[in-house]
């Protein structure tokens, strides 16, 4: 009876199209819909047209569907395969201001008819599909406001139809493709990660198509810098530049002439000074051993092998591990660009002729000899943890100090909690922040319990927590203190020195432990800790929580942007209390960062009614999936008496 079924599925097709229903495109909707969990009810009766159904628009025969349009309908979780992909006659396609997680799905390459593309304002994620070429016909496509990372991949040459392109508010990393689009005339980058000169075919639009990614120069943005000032950079030794004049053989002639007796006068200097040095007398062995001068014997080491030696320790020194294997000359030859100047010297990100891509760190004021410099290096070289930016090779000399780190590609902490914080911005939310406190949090400790237990970060701040591509945290800049005077090691510290910092101005891993509290508070009020003032006595930032939790007004403290998760307020209200342990005045009143990875830990979860085990992010969720509006204060206000100012 096998054939009479599907003798039964043709018919039902034939019918479908003759009365106008697109039976195989409304399946793919009802699957969508089934799928994808949502907040509003659109209310598609099964029974009825597909193309009656509200957000989409059929053909003039009413036999396929040619837009969906679902834009703020609360949408949340991934788009699944074997969905959307199918609605292969698809014109435009609107998805924008939902929920939507994950990665595209691979087949939405079959809507090869595509003109319109909007996904913007989701929390969709991951690198673009590889078959985004097959959209030849698209002419406008809006990804902004998204968690897009990776590459903006040259494909993009292919949609050669496209006018308008959002990419902006994403985490792209890597370098801007030379995209050669005749017809594009709406284009923007702004607020990712990425870096590199500006390519030539794009330099017509204005600066803010590329604002907000600190890596990026070149025109329309400022010039591209090289790795070295000019004075020292290889360029400058042997770029010189020829005369655009010819000199007259008179000059010429001149000139030799003078060469000439100069070299003679100066071979006739030194043949003097010489024969004065043969005629000086020689110390018998004995009045040298007398001296307690060494003895040479005739054939041993010359002084041009001791400066070989130090010729040889002046090289980057690698550590023990690292799969890099280019030299300082090649590190000189890298294009690189300024990601930003810190309180302990300038990083920059060089690019190697290779392909290879690290950050470069030229350290100031360095107070610490040589010796001592290599002791402090080999120490912090050894440390390694998934949560702490490996320090991969250093670079001593008389004038200049360089740390080789791994490049990471979504920057820095401290760019994404408070770069652009304007309408438009992504918001960092819950799930996220509390990630990356635990992954600090693990990095730190681990840094604590290294050397016996005596060895500290001693900078802990925003700017130096690091996130990779999946936005975990990873701290960099650990055990450089100990390479600068007392005095200037504490001052290093604005906006996150503890009180006793100030005046003994030694670091412990107790005042690593203040620092980190107030990272937590970072996080937590989405206030910058060395902002001019966060009221009109300028008062920190430790101490302004503490005036507002005295006043009962805690749920003043948080970040308005985490005003739109439901159901974290009890959350907050606990790492709160831990940051305002980790800032307390009295040192021993601090509990150790191991302490505090284990408060944080246990906060990860929480036990549902029903048993099962429950992650933060399944909690921070919308009630409907939708954005509330950011002034919206959270259900019930937190109990402020649990917490000691």
């Amino acid at each position: 009876m096998g054939w009479v079924k599907e003798v039964l599925v043709v018919v039902l097709v034939i019918i479908g199209v003759v009365n106008g229903e697109p039976s195989g495109d409304k399946k793919a909707l009802i699957d969508f819909m089934d799928s994808v969990p949502h907040g509003r009810r659109l209310n598609w009766n099964a029974n009825s047209s597909a193309c009656d159904w509200v957000g989409v628009i059929c053909n003039a025969n009413k036999d396929r569907i040619w837009t969906l349009r679902l834009p703020g309908v609360g949408l949340f979780g991934q788009i699944p395969d074997a969905t959307l992909g199918r609605l292969t006659e698809l014109r435009v396609l609107s998805l924008r201001s939902n929920r939507l997680t994950g990665a595209l799905p691979k087949d939405l390459s079959n809507l090869k008819v595509l003109r319109s593309l909007y996904l913007q304002h989701n929390l969709l994620s991951g690198p673009l599909p590889d078959g985004l070429s097959a959209w030849v016909r698209l002419g406008h496509l809006d990804l902004s406001f998204n968690r897009f990372s990776g590459s903006v991949p040259f494909t993009f040459n292919s949609l050669t139809r496209l006018t308008v392109l959002h990419l902006e508010n994403n985490s792209f990393t890597g370098s801007l493709p030379n995209l050669n689009l005749p017809n594009l005339t709406v284009f923007s980058v702004a607020n990712n990660h990425l870096n590199g000169s500006i390519p030539t075919s794009l330099k017509k639009f204005n600066s803010s198509s590329f604002e907000g990614n600190v890596g990026l120069c070149g025109k329309p943005l400022k010039e591209c810098q090289s790795f070295f000032p000019p004075a020292t950079a290889p360029s400058a030794l042997t770029g010189s530049h020829k005369s655009k004049k010819k000199l007259s053989k008179g000059v010429i002639a001149a000139i030799s002439v003078g060469s000439a007796a100069f070299i003679f006068l100066l071979l006739a200097c030194l043949f003097l000074c010489y024969s004065k040095r043969e005629r000086r007398e020689r110390p018998s062995p004995e009045k040298a051993q007398k001296a307690g001068a060494p003895t040479v014997e005739k054939g041993g080491p010359s002084e041009y092998m001791s400066s070989g030696q130090e010729a040889e320790r002046n090289k980057l020194q690698f550590f023990e591990g690292s799969q890099y294997t280019f030299d300082l000359e090649d590190l000189l030859r890298a294009s690189a660009e300024v990601l930003g100047k810190g309180s302990v010297g300038t990083a920059y990100k060089a690019v190697l002729e290779d392909g290879t891509t690290v950050v470069v760190k030229r350290l100031k004021d360095v107070a610490a000899n040589r010796k001592d410099f290599e002791q402090q290096m080999e120490l912090v070289g050894k440390i390694r943890h998934r949560n702490l930016v490996p320090l991969r090779a250093f670079y001593f000399s008389k004038d200049e100090k360089l740390l080789v780190y791994d490049f990471m590609p979504s920057g820095s902490l401290s760019a994404l909690l408070h770069g652009s914080r304007g309408s438009g911005r992504t918001p960092l939310d819950w799930e996220t922040r509390m990630r990356i406190a635990l992954g600090a949090a693990r990095g730190v400790s681990h840094i604590h319990e290294e050397g016996g237990g005596k060895f500290t970060h001693g900078n802990i701040k925003s700017s130096n927590v690091l996130l990779t591509s999946e936005l975990d945290a990873c701290v960099s800049d650990f055990g450089l203190v100990p390479l600068f005077s007392s005095a200037a090691a504490a001052n290093r510290i604005a906006g996150y020195r503890a009180p006793e910092v100030v005046e003994t101005r030694k670091v412990t891993q107790k005042s690593d432990v203040y620092s980190f509290g107030v990272l937590l508070l970072e996080l937590l009020t989405g206030k910058a800790p060395n902002q001019a003032s966060l009221n009109d006595e300028g008062i920190d930032l430790p101490r302004w929580v503490q005036s507002v939790v005295r006043e009962e007004w805690t749920a003043e403290v948080f970040d308005v942007e985490l005003m739109r998760y439901q159901n974290i307020e009890e959350e907050m209200v606990q790492l709160l209390q831990i940051a305002m342990a980790c800032v307390a005045t009295v040192p021993d009143q601090r509990p150790k960062m191991q302490e505090i990875v284990k408060m944080i830990e246990d906060m990860r979860q929480f036990e549902t009614d029903d048993g099962n085990r429950q992650s933060s992010d399944e909690k921070s969720k919308d009630s409907n999936g939708q954005t509330p509006p950011q002034q919206q204060a959270p259900s019930e206000a937190p109990t402020p008496s649990a917490i000691t100012p």
